[in-house]
């Protein structure tokens, strides 16, 4: 892929490197920008190179620390509106705050909406996201948002491992039907787990739908956090006859002691990608896909032409 000066492409703080890829993918190099801090801790951004008339993709997931990200954002797309870019795209690869989706008790917020009205409000004229918490954020915004779905990727991936009676295993009814989607693609039986949360980030296994016993489960969410419904998830297959675990889910916040709770017995291998960047030094177990290749495919349908869903096997849910 070949771009022009038209275009321009710049990464926020978040994911330097998965911009870099990106810009590799579309053979398009990340345009110059100041991003720093004033000793009160404001943000300061400032575009090196002109913006008028251009379309401004900027690059920036919503990952700790993510209030600081997400303003950071805010800051560069009013930057690049006050220097007269003809449209502003953000790609968003990871969407905080997309579980604050609805209200669940009285007096509570719903947080995905006021993200994105802010967004809107400043001046972002498009939005591409990837494996939204809830696909219904989509309908937030009063402007077009592209959402994408790394199944395809996982699921490459998890067809090369070659595992020995696999089984597919939604952690919630939440999932269920990404699970679905997934099981019928390769052709494999599904599960489900049911769950109560008595507590933020706290979750109790109830039952399992589904026989599990003999079976190599694989497990599928969009997000791990603190890594503690995951290890109950494995923890309660392992009870009910199954084999060890693989964990697959697209975005790696790993909050808190994500990664030592993830490097359980019962885990054979946590698959994700790069829509949020880990430490260098991250461990064996892990293993990353990139999602750099999809993004710049959605970025290049955007300039180009031609159907975003097209560049899906697994439509997205």
């Amino acid at each position: 892929m070949i771009l022009n000066e038209q275009i321009a492409l710049f990464s926020g703080s978040s994911n330097p490197q998965l911009a870099e890829l990106i810009g590799q993918h579309l053979n398009q190099p990340l345009g110059k920008i100041k991003r720093s801090r004033f000793k009160s801790g404001e943000i300061y951004v400032n575009y090196e190179e002109g913006l008028r008339n251009r379309h401004v993709y900027l690059v920036q997931s919503f990952s700790h620390p993510i209030n600081d990200n997400f303003v950071e954002l805010l800051v560069m797309i009013d930057a690049a509106k006050r220097a007269s870019a003809k449209t502003i795209n953000v790609v968003v690869p990871y969407f905080g705050y997309a579980r604050q989706e609805r209200k669940s008790n009285p007096r509570e917020p719903i947080s995905a909406k006021m993200v994105s009205d802010v967004l809107t409000t400043v001046g972002a004229n498009r939005v591409i996201t990837l494996d939204l918490h809830s696909p219904a954020i989509q309908g937030f915004f009063n402007i077009p948002v592209d959402h994408l779905t790394a199944l395809d990727l996982l699921c490459k991936y998890i067809k090369s491992k070659n595992i020995e009676n696999p089984i597919i295993v939604s952690p919630d009814a939440g999932r269920a039907e990404t699970a679905e989607k997934l099981a019928n693609y390769l052709d494999y039986p599904f599960a489900i787990m049911v769950k109560k949360r008595p507590s933020h980030n706290e979750s109790v296994i109830t039952h399992v739908i589904g026989e599990v016993e003999g079976h190599t489960p694989i497990i599928i969410e969009d997000l791990i956090d603190t890594g503690s419904t995951i290890q109950k998830v494995v923890e309660g297959l392992k009870e009910r006859g199954a084999n060890d675990s693989y964990v697959c889910a697209t975005h790696p916040v790993f909050s808190g002691p994500a990664l030592q709770i993830l490097d359980h017995p019962n885990i054979k291998e946590v698959i994700i990608t790069d829509s949020i960047a880990l430490p260098e030094n991250y461990p064996s177990y892990i293993k990353v896909i990139s999602v750099s290749s999809l993004l710049a495919e959605a970025i290049s349908t955007n300039i180009y032409g031609g159907s975003i869903s097209e560049l899906f096997k697994i439509k997205s849910v």
